[in-house]
C-alpha cells in the first residue's frame, strides 16, 4: 500500500498506507470516513482500514449500513444518518460495528455533516475502537491523578526552558501560581536558586542523559526570608518520532535534612579546628606554615589532623594524619590520635616506635583505622627522622629548586594489625622545604595519583616563596570544587 493519503473513489486516488509516528491519534487508531449524501462511502482512510477490515478497495463506493452494519441496526444507522445529513447537528456514541471477518465490536463515532465549495453535503464519521479508547482514557485519568497528588514537585519545561506545565506541590514550593510559570523562563520563577540548576538542565536537553537528585539551594517565593534546600532530578522528554520537546523536572523540598546536615558539618568542624593547633608554635631552626581546608560536602568534614610538637633538646616533632570516614566519629577518633600522638612524642622515642603504640592505640577503638606521617627534625644536627602508617610520601623542595619525593618504607595503616614500622633518616640543607599533606591535596576521582604527584612536584617551583603563599598556591592550583575529602597541609623549612 503507497502514499499516504486516505483514498477516495476516484480510481486515480485509490490505495492506502501506514501513516507515520502521530503520537495520540496513532495510539486510539483513528479512523476517517467520507459519506456522500446517499450513505456510500467516498473517502476511506488507512486507519479504517484496520479497524474495520475492508481494504479501501472493497469498501469505496459501498453503502455504509449495508457494509458494516448488522441488518437489526441498520434502520437505526440510516435515521441517525438522515438526522445529521438535515443538519440535526453532530452525533456521538457507541455502535456496534461488524467486520469484515464477521465479528462485532463496539466503535466510538463522532458524526458531522460537512459542506463542501459546491455545496454538496458529506457526513464525516471519525471512529476509533471502544476498549482502546477507555483504556487510553482511564491512563490519562490515572496520569493526571498522580501528577496532581503526587508530592513530589513535577514540572515540564520546553527547549527554551519556559515552563509548559508544573503540579500543585511545584506550585507550592515555588511560592508562584501555576498559571504565572506557564511560557516564563525558568529563572524568572525561581530567580534566587543557583546557576547549576539551568547548567543541569541544558545538559540534559543536550545529551538526554538524566541527572538524578541534584542538590540545589537557595530561595523562591514561597519563602524569601530563609534558604531551602531540594533534590532534584531531570530528565529529558521526546516525541515517540524522537524529537525532544523539553525537559522534566522532579523536586522534594530536603530542607530539614539540609539543616540538620549542616547542624553537623558545623559540630564536627568546630570539633576538627578545636583540636588543630593555631596558630603553629615557633620552633627552633624550622619555619612552618599550615592549612585545614574542610570539604565542600555537607557531610564529609572528616578526621584530617596536623601537629607541631615541641620536643626536648630543641626538636621538632611534625605530623600529619587522617583518619577513614566522616563526620563527628571520624573527627573525635583524630582528637583521640592526636591526644595519644603528643603524650608519645614526650617520650622521645623513635618515629618508629611511636607509629607501634599508635597501632594500638587505633587497634583499640574499634574499627578506626587511620594514615599518618611522623617526622622529628632535630636542629643541632640537622637531621630529620620519618615514619609512615599508610600514608602518602613527603615532598621535599631543595633551596637549588629541584623538587622530589621521598622515597620511604609505606608502612601499613594505623588500626589494621600487628605491623611492622620503619624509621628513615634525611640530611636536610638550609633551605630545604618538608611538604606533609594528607590525600584530599592530591587524589581526584579521575586522574591516577602518580600523575597528581607530579603535579604537586611541578608545583614546588620557588623555595623563596613565601611559606603562606605555598600553602595557599598548593590549594588553590590542586583542589577541584568537586573533591569529597578535607586536607591538612604543613610546610617546614630549615633555617
Amino acid at each position: 500500500m503507497d502514499g499516504g493519503e486516505p483514498s477516495r473513489s476516484d480510481p486515480n486516488a485509490a490505495g492506502t498506507a501506514a501513516s507515520g509516528p502521530g503520537g495520540l491519534l496513532d495510539v486510539l487508531g483513528v479512523a476517517a470516513v467520507l459519506l456522500n449524501a446517499e450513505g456510500k462511502i467516498d473517502l476511506w482512510s488507512p486507519q479504517a482500514e484496520d479497524l474495520f477490515g475492508y481494504s479501501a478497495e472493497e469498501a469505496l463506493g459501498e453503502p455504509a449500513g449495508r457494509l458494516l452494519v448488522s441488518e437489526e441496526n441498520r434502520q437505526l444507522v440510516l435515521d441517525m444518518f438522515a438526522e445529521v445529513m438535515e443538519g440535526g447537528g453532530s452525533w456521538a456514541g457507541v455502535f456496534p460495528i461488524r467486520r469484515k471477518d464477521g465479528s462485532t465490536r463496539q466503535i466510538e463515532f463522532r458524526n458531522m455533516r460537512l459542506q463542501d465549495d459546491q455545496r454538496e453535503f458529506w457526513a464525516l464519521g471519525l471512529a476509533t475502537d471502544q476498549a482502546t479508547l477507555r483504556e487510553v482514557e482511564r491512563d490519562l485519568a490515572l496520569s493526571a491523578r498522580l501528577v496532581a497528588q503526587s508530592p513530589i514537585g513535577l514540572g515540564v519545561l520546553d527547549t527554551d526552558l519556559r515552563y509548559v506545565s508544573v503540579n500543585p506541590a511545584e506550585e507550592r514550593m515555588n511560592g508562584v501560581p501555576a498559571a504565572e510559570h506557564i511560557g516564563r523562563h525558568v529563572h524568572e520563577v525561581l530567580p534566587f536558586l543557583d546557576e547549576s540548576f539551568e547548567a543541569a538542565m541544558r545538559e540534559v536537553l543536550a545529551t538526554g542523559v538524566p541527572v538524578l537528585d541534584q542538590y540545589t539551594a537557595g530561595r523562591t517565593a514561597a519563602d524569601l526570608d530563609h534558604d531551602h534546600a531540594w533534590s532534584i532530578s531531570f530528565y529529558r522528554l521526546e516525541a515517540p518520532n524522537g524529537k525532544v520537546l523539553g525537559v522534566a523536572t522532579a523536586s522534594v523540598d530536603v530542607t530539614e535534612r539540609h539543616r540538620t546536615v549542616e547542624e553537623q558539618r558545623h559540630t564536627a568542624l568546630t570539633l576538627q579546628r578545636s583540636l588543630l593547633p593555631h596558630p603553629p608554635p615557633l620552633r627552633p631552626g624550622l619555619e612552618i606554615a599550615t592549612r585545614y581546608r574542610p570539604t565542600q560536602a555537607s557531610v564529609e568534614i572528616g578526621g584530617d589532623w596536623f601537629d607541631v610538637i615541641p620536643l626536648s633538646g630543641d626538636k621538632t616533632a611534625l605530623v600529619v594524619g587522617d583518619v577513614m570516614g566522616s563526620g563527628v566519629t571520624a573527627a573525635a577518633t583524630m582528637g583521640q590520635l592526636r591526644t595519644a600522638t603528643r603524650t608519645l612524642a614526650g617520650l622521645d622515642l623513635p618515629p618508629a616506635e611511636v607509629m607501634h603504640h599508635l597501632n594500638n592505640v587505633t587497634a583499640g577503638l574499634g574499627d578506626a583505622i587511620a594514615t599518618c606521617v611522623y617526622a622529628v627534625y632535630d636542629p643541632h644536627r640537622a637531621h630529620c627522622h620519618l615514619s609512615l602508617a599508610g600514608h602518602l610520601p613527603p615532598a621535599l623542595l631543595h633551596l637549588d629548586g629541584v623538587a622530589e619525593l621521598l622515597d620511604l618504607p609505606t608502612g601499613a595503616p594505623l588500626g589494621v594489625g600487628d605491623v611492622a614500622f620503619h624509621t628513615t633518616t634525611l640530611t636536610l640543607r638550609p633551605g630545604d622545604q618538608l611538604v606533609l599533606y594528607t590525600d584530599g591535596l592530591v587524589e581526584t576521582r579521575d586522574t591516577a595519583i602518580d600523575t597528581r604527584l607530579d603535579v604537586l612536584l611541578t608545583l614546588l617551583d620557588d623555595p623563596k616563596r613565601p611559606l603562606e603563599d605555598t600553602c595557599d598556591w598548593l590549594l588553590q592550583a590542586l583542589q577541584h570544587p568537586e573533591n569529597h575529602d578535607d586536607v591538612a597541609l604543613l610546610i617546614a623549612q630549615t633555617r
